[in-house]
């Protein structure tokens, strides 16, 4: 995705605009509807039992998120980006997800991604177990009592394969709670654990969690980052020079899951590229020592990474060899990241990179089969405002009639902005010491608002930007999907999925 294309001017938009409105007129939008209607009622429920169940979760990827994600997909392409669809808006199945934890009018990604995996509300900052268990509790033995079953180890446990992959790190929230159980989000290696706990991390639960109570046999294919959390700080990393791992028990966790699970490791694309799935049986690639490049930064990491549509290909052409099928994760974690840096380029670049890889999983898999859903744990606070004539490009100021539009206060704004976070930025990290503020700071006149650095104004500025509490998309197409409707309770995702799978 080149910067270049973001830079057609707004006056060639509004060229390619109004050529298509001259080419719409009313029977258009009534052929529409009526093609429409006639696939609607052409819809008839799969009731057959899932032999394999493929869970994609976009973190912070909200309603706002999707929409504006579409526009600017459709925009880059030279396309109609309102009227354009993301591969998961083409699921026939959909309902909305309320996201509230059991203590948290405004959720985070813990209790709300242990709502979707267990079946399960549960307290902010804990993983896989019960509200009963405070954030951070030190005792293991409360932890224990307080243990969720997961969909995976539910899959694990039935003979299934299993799979989990993230371009965040794969101890991070979501893709740990489906092998880990803790009351800290953050304890993901023991470096991460406090004085007078006897909590496991959750690294090296991924290790120690196997078993007919746990992960099975253990999970056969494991893509994302995170190195350093399976490494010695006594250990050099791969990829970057001059840095260790981080732990500080002397576990080298690479090194045992390979042993244990008889298992290959890659950390560099054309490693990855070079693994057969006729001949691999388990894969574990941790591509950065925390979490993965954006999309739009991975092609100049050092070591080369994959994308998310290659992770999820590579990993179904090795869990559907298992006779019996597979469960598998595959979340887009930095859509989170992104917005709350305020950068809206990066978060819906990324939101973009899922809808390819649900593409790429549906040429692969057949829905007769194969339970998909894709769905979000919590939005965000990003909003698309003001009355930008159709085929503005998204990340662009808001313009009427070849005009722009002026704020009270005589400048000219952008369609996307957040209700808080550090605010306007031009720095690719908008870090504490960068030129970031919040509030109208900014005559944006001059300014290329649709740079991938930009960062968007907000309304109260904090140290970053925070979750939004409103309803998210369940988009859902196999077995069960029907079962997807109105608005639910998000750890009812859990149950549809556990229902497909005939437990």
């Amino acid at each position: 995705m080149k910067q270049s294309v973001l830079k057609i001017s707004v006056l060639a938009l509004i060229i390619l605009l109004n050529e298509q409105v001259m080419a719409e007129n009313a029977s258009t939008w009534y052929q529409h509807g009526q093609e429409a209607l006639l696939a609607a009622k052409q819809l008839a429920p799969n009731t057959h039992k899932a032999k394999n169940v493929i869970l994609f979760v976009g973190d912070g990827m909200g309603v706002s998120t999707v929409t504006a994600a579409r526009i600017l997909q459709g925009q880059l392409e030279g396309r109609d980006g309102e009227g354009n669809q993301l591969a998961f808006e083409k699921l026939p199945y959909l309902a909305l997800s309320k996201t509230y934890s059991a203590n948290q009018q405004t959720a985070d990604s813990a209790a709300t991604i242990t709502a979707i995996i267990t079946g399960v509300k549960t307290n902010g900052g804990v993983i896989s177990v019960d509200q009963r268990v405070s954030y951070e509790e030190k005792s293991a033995s409360k932890i224990h009592s307080a243990r969720l079953k997961t969909i995976l180890e539910h899959a694990e446990q039935d003979g299934r394969a299993t799979g989990v992959i993230s371009t965040a790190r794969i101890t991070h929230a979501t893709p740990a709670a489906t092998y880990a159980h803790t009351s800290g989000r953050d304890w993901e290696s023991d470096n991460n654990i406090p004085a007078g706990s006897d909590v496991k991390d959750i690294a090296s639960q991924l290790i120690d969690n196997f078993g007919p109570d746990g992960i099975g046999d253990g999970i056969e294919v494991v893509l994302g980052g995170g190195r350093s959390r399976f490494l010695p700080n006594t250990v050099n990393d791969l990829e970057n020079a001059g840095q260790k791992g981080e732990r500080r028990d002397g576990r080298h966790l690479v090194r045992e899951y390979v042993d244990k699970f008889d298992a290959t490791f890659v950390w560099n694309k054309a490693q990855f590229d070079a693994i057969d799935p006729t001949k691999t049986n388990r894969l574990l690639g941790l591509f950065e020592r925390s979490h993965m490049q954006y999309e739009h930064d991975r092609p100049n990491d050092t070591g080369k990474e994959p994308s998310l549509a290659d992770m999820a290909a590579k990993a179904i052409d090795i869990l559907q060899k298992n006779p019996k099928g597979y469960f598998l994760l595959v979340e887009a974690g930095r859509i989170d990241h992104g917005h709350h840096a305020n950068n809206a380029y990066r978060a819906l670049t990324e939101t973009i990179a899922l809808s390819d890889a649900v593409k790429k999983t549906l040429e692969k898999i057949n829905l007769n089969d194969t339970l998909v859903i894709v769905t979000a744990d919590h939005s965000h606070t990003m909003t698309i405002g003001g009355y930008p004539q159709r085929g503005n490009p998204i990340l662009g100021k808001v313009t009427v009639d070849g005009k722009l539009s002026k704020a009270a206060d005589g400048n000219p704004y952008t369609t996307l902005s957040y209700a808080n976070g550090k605010g306007y930025s031009t720095s690719v990290e908008n870090t504490a010491g960068s030129s970031s503020r919040g509030g109208r700071v900014e005559d944006m006149s001059n300014v290329d608002t649709t740079n991938p650095d930009f960062h968007q104004e907000v309304t109260v500025p904090l140290g970053g930007e925070t979750h939004g509490a409103e309803e998210v998309e369940i988009f859902a197409g196999g077995p069960n999907a029907h079962l997807f409707h109105g608005i639910q309770e998000q750890n009812y995702i859990f149950h549809v999925m556990k229902d497909a799978f005939g437990y």
